[in-house]
């Protein structure tokens, strides 16, 4: 085999392999992209569900509602997509530590934590902004459950 038929068979080994990747990458991002539509929808509707809820805030607070609703529905968005990793990959993550290995606290399970913390906190704000009168109308079910009881 002639140096010139050997150039054209690397050649062409080269052209399928960067073929290879492109396609490799243009599966992942394809991905990405599905997973990032995915998200959105959840977070609009998110938006939807927390409007039609807090519908009744006084007008002045509509605009400090609005706000807090997008940040609320996004992060639920976000706290379903960390829970989802931390139960594929488990709340404990094994990290290299040059020869030897140590055991600690998945990454993805701390921003969980800290974000429904402050997920807690803008819905908790929401609800401080809707008229007196219907913060005392909304039940979870508990008082009536604890009052029910006989013992």
């Amino acid at each position: 085999m002639r140096a010139s038929e050997k150039a054209k068979k690397e050649s062409k080994k080269k052209t399928k392999i960067v073929k290879d990747k492109a396609v490799k990458q243009d599966v992942v991002e394809d991905k990405k992209i599905k997973k990032n539509i995915a998200k959105d929808r959840q977070t609009k509707n998110e938006i939807a569900r927390l409007t039609k809820i807090f519908k009744d805030i006084d007008k002045n607070k509509k605009l400090s509602a609005k706000g807090l609703i997008e940040e609320a529905a996004y992060m639920k968005s976000t706290l379903k997509e960390l829970k989802s990793f931390i139960d594929e990959n488990g709340a404990i993550d094994e990290m290299q530590q040059g020869s030897y290995t140590i055991l600690r606290e998945n990454p993805a399970l701390k921003s969980y934590n800290t974000m429904i913390q402050r997920y807690t906190t803008v819905i908790k704000e929401l609800i401080n902004l809707l008229p007196k009168d219907i913060q005392k109308e909304t039940s979870d079910g508990f008082d009536e459950f604890v009052g029910g009881r006989l013992d």
